[in-house]
């Protein structure tokens, strides 16, 4: 039995299912196939409940480090099944709200995975057998997964991806992670909260690789102040079960020495793998996938199979949330006659530790690599009033502009990054120039007017610290 719809959408994250409300909202009729949750990772087992432990975690930390809270603070514990409760019932209240939404949008909504059959039409394996899906087009959201590595594989237990390591029923005495990148960072910052001895290993020269080299050292320092042990240019070689304890093996590339670091668990954050697998061969029609699995597309979000577009973490570059609900609403709108064409200029970025980092536009690396003269200006927290009344004077707004004084890029570090990037994120997008950042009038006292001051730091121009 076949059924028709305007638009088929594999995939219920981010991406998949905002696509699905803008469809409908063009009064498109949708079909959407999620085997899982929608939501997806993202909803159930990634964004939302990371920040909801990092949330809960920070206040325990903070108020256990408060030297100004008097009686036996050492006495106090985080009752962390009901945390772990809770983290249930956040993502639970979230995915009911989408589903609500889709529900009265006119959403069609099929819990089970689809494959392509041609460029029109979907085979779905329901309950009562297999079954015809046609659509005028396809959108494939399918997301990605923790890549593994060849010698060390998530088992659930010793070896474990984020969504094993977001559900420990205990907290693990020492934990090794594999990867200083936004998750591996947020998911060690958690535990090393609680107590857990905590280790990263990652290969690359810095943490959040690809990022602001300046910044990412400052984050870098600020960690392993707070307690984890971080360890650069680590190339792991060997892993080993042993009395309950993994460990790992291997060569610092900085000194040529071997390595061993042994831990309770082991949480693999070294990358992620498209969920490309449905689509790259078999007896549908097959789509172009890169060297690493990611299906191809072009500028308006299409793959080389007409009527089918991809968008989301299957489709590589920034693995974001937020960058699927952007190619989502230009898939959408493509479909809808539209010729519209994706723009990551203007991408923000954030990792959840504390402080926080959040990035968006070019690190100065790679605006020197465009023109010799660049512009900097970096504003340190220490000369910020609001900073001081929170005690939190450790990071820094950096901003970076080429010779016309078009901003170019951005980089905060910060309780509240995440929030804060939004006004560069904006100034980016619309072309601004230094001059127009410093004159914005920021409410004092904020960590914003860090924003206004490393503009006018570019310029030599600061007002509350020393120009050269």
């Amino acid at each position: 039995m076949s059924q028709d719809y305007d638009i088929a959408i594999v995939g219920g994250g981010p991406g998949g299912y905002l696509a699905a409300l803008r469809g409908a909202q063009l009064k498109r009729r949708v079909v959407l196939f999620e085997q899982d949750r929608v939501g997806g990772t993202c909803m159930n087992y990634g964004c939302i409940p990371t920040k909801y432990l990092l949330h809960q975690t920070k206040i325990f930390r903070e108020l256990k480090a408060n030297k100004k809270i008097q009686g036996p603070i050492s006495d106090i514990s985080l009752n962390w099944a009901e945390v772990q409760k809770e983290r249930q019932a956040v993502a639970g209240r979230l995915v009911r709200g989408i589903e609500f939404l889709l529900q009265k949008s006119g959403v069609e909504t099929v819990k089970a995975s689809a494959r392509l059959v041609d460029d029109h039409r979907l085979s779905v394996r329901m309950d009562d057998g297999e079954r015809l899906f046609e659509a005028g087009a396809v959108i494939l959201a399918t997301g990605s997964r923790s890549a593994s590595l060849p010698f060390l594989r998530p088992d659930g237990k010793g070896v474990v991806t984020s969504r094993e390591a977001l559900e420990f029923a205990e907290v693990p005495r020492s934990l090794l992670v594999v990867g200083a990148g936004a998750i591996g960072l947020e998911i060690g910052s958690i535990y090393q909260r609680l107590g857990s001895d905590v280790t990263i290993l990652e290969i690359m020269p810095s943490v959040m690789p690809g990022s602001d080299k300046e910044m990412a050292a400052r984050l870098e320092r600020i960690l392993n102040r707070q307690g984890l042990k971080i360890f650069t240019q680590m190339r792991i070689e060997e892993a080993q079960a042993e009395q309950g304890r993994m460990t790992l093996r291997g060569i610092c590339l900085k000194t040529q020495a071997p390595f061993a670091y042994g831990a309770e668990k082991v949480l693999l954050a070294a990358g992620r793998r498209a969920n490309s697998d449905l689509f790259g061969g078999g007896t549908g029609p097959t789509l172009s996938l890169d060297r690493a699995g990611f299906i191809r597309v072009d500028s308006a979000l299409k793959t080389d199979v007409p009527n089918v577009y991809a968008i989301g973490d299957v489709i590589g570059g920034k693995l974001l949330a937020h960058k699927a609900y952007h190619d989502a609403f230009i898939a959408i709108e493509n479909i809808a006659g539209g010729q519209r064409a994706v723009d990551y200029t203007a991408l923000p970025m954030a990792v959840f530790t504390e402080p926080e980092f959040a990035s968006v536009g070019l690190t100065e690396e790679e605006a020197l690599e465009r023109e010799s003269k660049v512009q900097v200006g970096l504003f340190p927290l220490q000369a910020s009033g609001r900073a001081l009344t929170m005690d939190a004077t450790d990071g820094a707004v950096k901003l970076i502009a080429n010779s016309r004084d078009e901003l170019v890029g951005g980089h905060i570090l910060a309780p509240g990054a995440s929030e804060m990037i939004a006004e560069i994120t904006l100034a980016l997008e619309r072309k601004m120039k230094l001059q127009d950042v410093a004159s914005l009038i920021h409410i004092h006292p904020t960590l914003s007017e860090a924003v206004g001051e490393a503009a006018l730091k570019a310029k030599n121009q600061a007002l509350h610290i020393i120009n050269p």
